[in-house]
């Protein structure tokens, strides 16, 4: 999954230009999902479903107009790793390090306050004023031109694993700001790019592992099981431990 994240303080026209840019690509064929961060208390405190999920690790909840599933992600991936979708727009999420991102701006002070080294083009309202470049970057109207800005997402979305496991080198915000001024691409990240021969899952999150400890886990598994009636080998083991 492809991800960009859209970021601009408020009244900046985020919510436009990801509505935009969706609608873009929902046309062209791909799934889109849409991430929003919100500075309210979603699940307000004395509330049913807060009472809930004191003791519970997931809530759902059955409205008039909407389902919602309710947990807490350890991990920013697992939240997004719950749909299944071609790209992820984020709206907000100013901090996050590991997606490139959209600055969507009304004055030129902010695109510099907001661009962290991972924006990709200006949007928002400044692009209203006719202004075409910022720093080097892109400035696209989305209300004018949202095929180009989802031409735009369509080429530069992507987002690393964020596990900062240090196999490529560096932490994962470092790879995505080198990936952004492209001094690397999505083939630096080890996670992403190889195909390993053992793969540790625990709670649908890849374990990174270097190749001696791929090894040693094939040998030892492979070893155990040789020993035991009916193994027959194959190319393919899968093993589940379930800790519930």
């Amino acid at each position: 999954m492809r991800a960009v994240a859209l970021v601009g303080f408020k009244k900046s026209g985020k919510t436009t230009a990801v509505e935009a840019v969706a609608r873009v690509l929902k046309e062209r064929g791909y799934r889109v999902a849409i991430a929003k961060s919100m500075h309210a208390d979603f699940d307000r405190e004395g509330s049913d479903t807060w009472r809930f999920s004191r003791v519970a690790d997931a809530v759902l909840v059955r409205a008039g107009d909407t389902d919602a599933f309710l947990f807490k992600a350890k991990d920013i991936n697992a939240l997004f790793s719950m749909v299944n979708a071609d790209f992820l727009l984020l709206e907000g999420f100013k901090s996050i390090k590991h997606v490139p991102k959209v600055v969507c701006a009304r004055a030129e002070d902010e695109v510099r306050e907001l661009n962290d080294g991972l924006a990709v083009a200006v949007s928002g309202v400044i692009a209203s004023t006719g202004i075409e470049e910022i720093d080097g970057l892109p400035v696209i109207d989305a209300t004018k031109e949202p095929e180009r800005l989802a031409d735009l997402v369509e080429k530069r979305a992507f987002m690393l694993p964020n596990i900062d496991c240090g196999m490529c080198g560096f932490k994962c915000a470092d790879m995505a700001r080198m990936i952004v001024s492209g001094e690397k691409t999505l083939r630096d990240c080890v996670v992403l790019s190889s195909k390993p021969k053992v793969t540790v899952r625990i709670d649908g999150q890849v374990l990174p592992m270097k190749d001696w400890v791929q090894e040693l886990v094939e040998k030892t598994i492979k070893g155990m099981l040789s020993s035991m009636k009916g193994y027959r080998g194959g190319k393919r083991i899968e093993i589940v431990i379930r800790d519930d």
